[in-house]
């Protein structure tokens, strides 16, 4: 991967990061309870997530990704499945950040609340680190496993969304496999 492309993505998700949680934290910051403004984390993650993956994934976009048929032998490239691949992955990294991002905020504040734990402000940062940590390491695996790693997309619909060249495959084939299958990526 160029450093270039690398650069792009990694400044294009922190300024949409950055955008986002600013522009939420000082729209909100008079409208909105306290316990509402601590879920602005959130947002941005979710704003990062939208720009960076597509953009470090830019050349699947652009050139897709290889499709193989159901004995895993390769028949063509596909801008649809590039889609489809960098759509899941970009719904499961947000659904591992969720729990810890929308559940801590609750947990905390309703923590805030009692007289022990405002006594000892100490355990705030660790308490924090402890349970998000506890909830990425059942998340991971969870959000890894939402979707298949080896997806698979009728092959009509890559007839009317891609540019593959559908008679070089039929010729190869006689016909279209029913189903084509490709690699999400992570």
């Amino acid at each position: 991967m160029e450093t270039m492309r690398i650069g792009v993505a990694y400044v294009s998700a922190t300024g949409c990061a950055l955008v986002v949680a600013l522009g939420l934290k000082g729209g909100l910051a008079k409208r909105a309870s306290p316990l509402f403004q601590r879920f602005v984390p959130f947002a941005a993650v979710v704003a990062a997530n939208m720009v960076n993956i597509p953009l470090m994934r830019q050349s699947e976009l652009l050139d897709g990704v290889s499709v193989y048929d159901q004995a895993g032998v390769r028949v063509g490239e596909s801008r649809y499945a590039a889609v489809k691949g960098i759509s899941q992955v970009t719904l499961s990294r947000i659904l591992i950040a969720a729990p810890s991002m929308l559940l801590l905020p609750v947990l905390i504040e309703g923590l805030e609340k009692k007289a022990w734990f405002r006594r000892r402000p100490f355990l705030n940062a660790p308490l924090q680190v402890l349970v998000s940590g506890a909830m990425l390491l059942v998340m991971v695996p969870v959000g890894c496993a939402i979707f298949n790693q080896r997806s698979c997309i009728p092959s009509s619909r890559l007839k009317t969304i891609d540019r593959l060249d559908m008679k070089e495959i039929e010729s190869r084939y006689g016909h279209l496999p029913e189903y084509v299958y490709f690699n999400k990526g992570l």
